[in-house]
């Protein structure tokens, strides 16, 4: 499932659409989204905010 996320480019030094948004767990059990830079296919990540509970 592809999920549309704005998260900051290094490459382009702004912040920009990510496509092929994917839901991982990081090593350290935090969630984030990982995918592709819009505009330079750079790789993307967001780390997302903590699960209230």
């Amino acid at each position: 499932m592809s999920e549309t996320t704005e998260a900051y480019c290094v490459k382009c030094k702004a912040k920009r659409s990510m496509k092929d948004g994917q839901r991982v767990t990081m090593k350290n059990g935090k969630e984030a989204m990982q995918g592709k830079c819009e505009t330079c296919g750079t790789g993307m990540y967001k780390i997302m905010p903590k699960k209230s509970s």
